[in-house]
């Protein structure tokens, strides 16, 4: 069989925080939580889920992966100001104002995107 993604994995230093941050954003919900693992998902058959394990280090730089997070064109802006009051903030990460993405940071600062939705990019 060949390998395929299982799991991708979020250094945090408030697990149960940062994890229900996350469930909320896309509307998935624990599927494990343990002292130093938590896991969300769409459900236990979901063949992707984010894991939160524990980090003592600060983040000091951009993160070289990021999540791109996308809705219906017309519900983008209602989902980034949904998703700022669940705890998000704007980030800097030096757009120019032109860019058809919003960069966001989670509590953490763990920067993220809402970008428009693929059904968009051939027009």
């Amino acid at each position: 069989m060949p390998l395929s993604l299982h799991h991708i994995v979020i250094d945090a230093h408030d697990l149960p925080s940062l994890s229900r941050f996350w469930a909320e954003v896309l509307r998935w919900r624990i599927l494990s939580e343990r002292e130093r693992e938590v896991v969300i998902g769409p459900d236990e058959t979901a063949p992707v889920g984010i894991c939160f394990m524990p980090v003592t280090g600060h983040k000091v730089v951009k993160n070289r992966l990021h999540l791109d997070l996308t809705s219906a064109a017309e519900d983008r802006e209602a989902e980034i100001e949904r998703v700022l009051a669940l705890g998000a903030r704007r980030a800097d990460v030096g757009q120019s104002g032109e860019e058809s993405w919003t960069v966001l940071a989670d509590p953490e600062g763990n920067e993220f995107c809402v970008v428009r939705p693929k059904t968009t990019l051939i027009t």
